[in-house]
């Protein structure tokens, strides 16, 4: 049976020198913020968030002064919802994503899914107006 060590946290001198799979087999996961595209055409803005393995409900999307959040914030699991894992590599972290819109969105129209771990986020233009342009007679 092989005997577990305790790695320390912090890589020395001699790993970074060396480099190589023993460092990265060591450390451990770095939670990150989930990747976003953003697409824009002549009707508005399309958002896309890769946020796997999360229900709807787990989201927070909010507005306010011109500013879009994204946040998750999950359960806790309790004592009867944990397992004995012996490594456990994934999970589901709290995140939290802010968006300066531009000024021809309309606020008032935006709408937002998930489907298969994407969120999906539609932010409709503002429709321009035509500048009228008015004829003054002269009398």
């Amino acid at each position: 049976m092989a005997t577990l060590v305790r790695s320390a946290q912090f890589p020395t001198l001699f790993d970074q020198f060396f480099g190589g799979p023993a460092i990265v087999r060591y450390q451990k996961p770095v939670a990150q913020v989930p990747a976003v595209n953003v697409k824009e055409d002549e009707t508005g803005y399309h958002l896309q968030l890769a946020a796997p393995g999360l229900k709807k409900e787990s989201f927070v999307l909010s507005l306010e002064q011109n500013k879009l959040t994204i946040s998750v914030k999950p359960e806790e699991q309790t004592d009867s919802q944990t397992e004995n894992y012996t490594r456990k590599e994934f999970g589901v972290a709290a995140f939290e994503r802010s968006f300066r819109l531009p000024k021809n969105v309309n606020t008032e129209a935006i709408s937002a899914t998930y489907t298969d771990g994407i969120l999906s986020m539609t932010l409709p233009k503002v429709p321009v107006q035509e500048p009228v342009v008015k004829q003054i007679a002269i009398g």
